[in-house]
């Protein structure tokens, strides 16, 4: 991969001369429709919140208009996040490294929480491995993504896309 900008960038820098500009271009568009979907997608816990705080506060149904203002707002505050700090791609693996165990072993635990299955039997054998390696992971990405800001360093210009 050419230095740090990624494999999208890969993509139109080595395929540029033997790929036909058509497929250049739907893979650029595919790019975009993955980007805004997932976006939808995983910012979805951040609009149940707003919601729900609005639904709890006046005892009513969330109007359409205002569920749409709250994305819009998310949004932009989103948007200018990124250009204000452009070097937080630089701590990607950092953030992912610390977030890694919501995905990775939460679940695990707070089954056996909920379901409370028999000590020592194999299911709760099952989850408490899978637990704990989710947290051995998750602990190494960190120290992975450490070593790496530690070896190549970081840049910070706010407001300033290098």
């Amino acid at each position: 991969m050419p230095g740090n900008e990624g494999m999208f960038d890969a993509l139109h820098k080595y395929h540029n001369h033997d790929t036909s500009k058509v497929l250049l271009g739907l893979t650029s568009l595919f790019v975009v429709i993955s980007s805004l979907s997932s976006f939808q997608i995983f910012a979805m816990p951040v609009f149940d919140n707003l919601e729900f705080k609005y639904t709890s506060k006046y005892n009513k149904p969330c109007p359409w208009w205002l569920r749409s203002g709250i994305r819009v707002f998310f949004g932009s505050v989103e948007f200018f996040i990124s250009a204000a700090l452009p070097f937080l791609r630089n701590l990607a693996a950092l953030i992912g490294g610390i977030a890694l165990p919501i995905t990775l072993a939460y679940p695990c635990f707070m089954w056996i929480h909920i379901r409370k299955p028999t000590t020592y039997s194999a299911i709760w054998g099952l989850n408490w491995a899978l637990g704990i390696l989710g947290m051995v992971l998750s602990i190494l990405a960190v120290i992975g993504a450490t070593w790496s800001l530690a070896t190549m360093g970081i840049e910070f210009h706010f407001f300033k896309a290098q």
